[in-house]
């Protein structure tokens, strides 16, 4: 798998073709490739190319941090949205974990 792109998150959102939503998910994925990178380390990166599993991870946490960019907890009526990304899920864990060079 390729890295993921602005276009490719906005996909997974169902929204490509929105030039947009596309921009602003290009800036989000730049962001969380990074913490991807650092997280593993390095590890699962061949150059800027991440394994299939990271480049899963990134398209899933760079569409929460796109849905809520502001980060601001929101209500509207019985809506409620939290802050947006506040770190790895439980599932992206999982799979960075696997590459995670542990101190020993």
């Amino acid at each position: 798998m390729t890295a993921p792109t602005g276009q490719t998150v906005a996909d997974f959102l169902g929204a490509g073709n929105d030039p947009a939503l596309v921009a602003l998910a290009g800036q989000h994925v730049t962001v969380v490739t990074a913490m991807c990178r650092a997280y593993v380390r390095g590890n699962g990166f061949d150059g800027a190319e991440p394994a299939a599993d990271l480049a899963a991870v990134i398209t899933a946490a760079a569409a929460r941090l796109v849905a809520n960019p502001e980060q601001i907890d929101t209500q509207a009526g019985s809506t409620s949205v939290r802050g947006g990304f506040r770190g790895w899920s439980l599932a992206e864990l999982f799979v960075l974990d696997a590459y995670r060079g542990r101190a020993s």
